[in-house]
């Protein structure tokens, strides 16, 4: 193996101690628990002391660990901290972004609470149980229990199973609030108000939008309309910042005027953005990084990767079987990037029932029951991911199951979850094992032409394809596997390829109705080496102009069948 760098292991300006880890939910006054910890390893009834880097996994090398965490054992994360004078007569809550898997959190020996679960936020108000020097203890389990939601991390790593992580991998903060504060708001999605609904706080209320003026309101509600509206898009991202301020609270937001849904058009059924069909040319998108593997370096990676597929002419990243920190969100909503957002797996995998047999037609779900503690688990850690992503308009779209991974009880399940946030699209089994539940005919394609049918009903969307392989070596995490669905030995013949691909095969759909496309991948991640990009991000391995060109087609194509 060789361990590969990155351009953000140099950024200085950009790091995940200067940015807020919340954009969306921004008060003045809060302090970054990110840098050197100690990490205490527990081992066979011994342990010992490393410094460790945080928001990185202890797995990676930037971590300044690279040690897995065995089966059985425990790390404890301790950190001591003063509060600035700017907490004085105000609250002190301590959030963290994600930790995996489970984590039992004290502060000054005083226990705080446990979280299990290794994707999503969770926060304690420690007001009551700080001193002038604080020591903040964290004790991490990670067995990798397949009960739990544990995406695409395998103690065997390879092929298309990649390192495990564990521990703290997301930002570590604090803020101050008042005693009486707003603890959460929505914004509900319109194309020509602030639809918000606010939870706490004064009951007297007054927001102030940047370029469109200030209003006062009483209660949890209100609705603002817009003048002269500009709606958001890939194209136009446009933002509306404002200020919510209620009594002595203060925070800075944004929102977007954006909606997504359904409608027929010539008979045939689409996904629509702001009203009108929309094509989504989009890359499955793993989420890991040579660097900090679940974390790059800097959150300069995540503008990076966004960029990147909006130069090579994608308008859409699938997050597949991961979730990010909110500021990989906040630059898809700023920078123009749709994401349709996987939930997250759980459940053992089975090569021969949940790929083989379906990649060749077999597509008869054989139902394997889930127990109550991985239902449990999975339907919590997706309430909360729905719970994180509502107020991010670059969110379209959600896949609850991935080729029948730990799939059950699909048709309930997009009950539950389309009722949390009926404004999205809910793939529910994106591949195969159907079930009448879903808002779209959502299929995956491998080793075979691509070919479609249209549906009556539904929106045709083909979820994943493509998987060419193209190895730089210099830039390859496995010097000596290779991993992919069809190979070539040079970007040139690469390039060649996706042209191919796209033109004979893709666009042609677009008259069966085709409205979104995903292709395997952005990057390539250890083994895998598909990725339109290098694993450490330093190659772009595609034609950029043909990439462009084919872009342009698609939606040219989908404009002139649409309009």
């Amino acid at each position: 193996m060789k361990y590969l760098t990155t351009e953000f292991e140099k950024e200085t300006e950009i790091t995940w101690i200067s940015e807020h880890p919340d954009p969306q939910f921004k008060r003045e006054t809060w302090i970054s628990l990110c840098g050197s910890w100690s990490l205490w390893i527990k081992v066979n009834r011994l342990s010992y002391s490393e410094k460790i880097t945080l928001p990185f996994p202890p797995e990676s090398r930037i971590s300044n660990i690279r040690r897995s965490l065995k089966k059985g054992d425990d790390y404890t994360y301790v950190k001591t901290f003063s509060l600035p004078e700017s907490f004085k007569n105000k609250r002190a809550i301590l959030h963290f972004e994600a930790v995996d898997q489970i984590a039992e959190v004290y502060l000054n020996n005083s226990p705080l609470g446990k979280h299990i679960g290794g994707y999503t936020p969770f926060s304690f108000d420690i007001t009551d149980h700080t001193e002038d020097v604080n020591c903040l203890k964290v004790i991490v389990k990670d067995d990798l229990d397949k009960n739990i939601p544990y995406g695409k991390q395998c103690r065997k790593r390879g092929g298309m199973w990649y390192t495990p992580v564990s521990g703290i991998w997301q930002s570590v903060w604090i803020e101050a609030v008042p005693k009486v504060h707003i603890e959460k708001f929505k914004i509900h999605p319109s194309l020509t108000s602030l639809d918000l609904e606010v939870f706490g706080g004064e009951n007297e209320k007054k927001i102030i939008i940047d370029g469109v003026g200030e209003y006062s309101f009483t209660g949890e509600k209100t609705v603002i309309d817009i003048p002269d509206p500009e709606f958001w898009t890939p194209e136009r991202p446009k933002l509306y910042n404002f200020t919510l301020i209620c009594g002595e609270d203060k925070i800075e937001s944004y929102f977007a005027l954006r909606t997504v849904g359904i409608e027929k058009r010539n008979g045939i059924p689409y996904i629509t953005l702001n009203g009108k069909p929309y094509f989504f040319h989009g890359l499955l998108d793993q989420g890991y990084f040579a660097d900090g593997i679940y974390t790059p370096a800097s959150p300069v990676g995540y503008i990076k990767d966004i960029q990147t597929a909006k130069t090579l002419g994608f308008n859409m990243l699938r997050k597949h079987i991961k979730t990010e920190p909110k500021l990989f969100y906040y630059y898809c909503d700023k920078y123009g990037m749709v994401v349709f957002q996987d939930m997250i797996n759980n459940g053992r995998y089975n090569f021969i029932l949940d790929t083989a047999l379906p990649t060749v037609g077999i597509k008869r779900f054989l139902c394997r029951p889930a127990s109550k503690k991985r239902k449990r688990h999975f339907e919590n850690t997706s309430k909360e991911i729905i719970e994180m992503l509502y107020n991010h308009p670059s969110v379209c779209y959600y896949t609850i199951f991935n080729e029948g991974w730990g799939q059950y009880e699909a048709n309930r399940l997009y009950r539950e979850f389309k009722t949390l946030d009926p404004a999205r699209v809910i793939d529910s089994v994106s591949g195969w094992f159907k079930t009448a539940k879903n808002d779209v005919k959502s299929e995956h394609i491998y080793f075979r032409k691509l070919k479609l049918t249209s549906h009556k009903k539904k929106p045709l969307v083909l979820s994943e394809f493509g998987g060419y392989s193209c190895k730089i070596k210099e830039h390859s995490f496995n010097l000596n596997k290779n991993y992919g669905y069809k190979f070539f030995n040079d970007t040139e013949e690469l390039t060649n390829a996706l042209d191919d691909l796209y033109h004979n095969e893709l666009i042609p759909l677009i008259d069966k109705g085709l409205c979104a496309s995903v292709l395997t991948q952005l990057s390539d991640v250890e083994d895998e080496t598909n990725g339109l990009m290098t694993y450490d991000r330093r190659v772009i391995k595609p034609d950029i102009k043909v990439m462009q060109d084919i872009a342009n087609e698609i939606y040219g194509k989908f404009k002139k069948i649409t309009e």
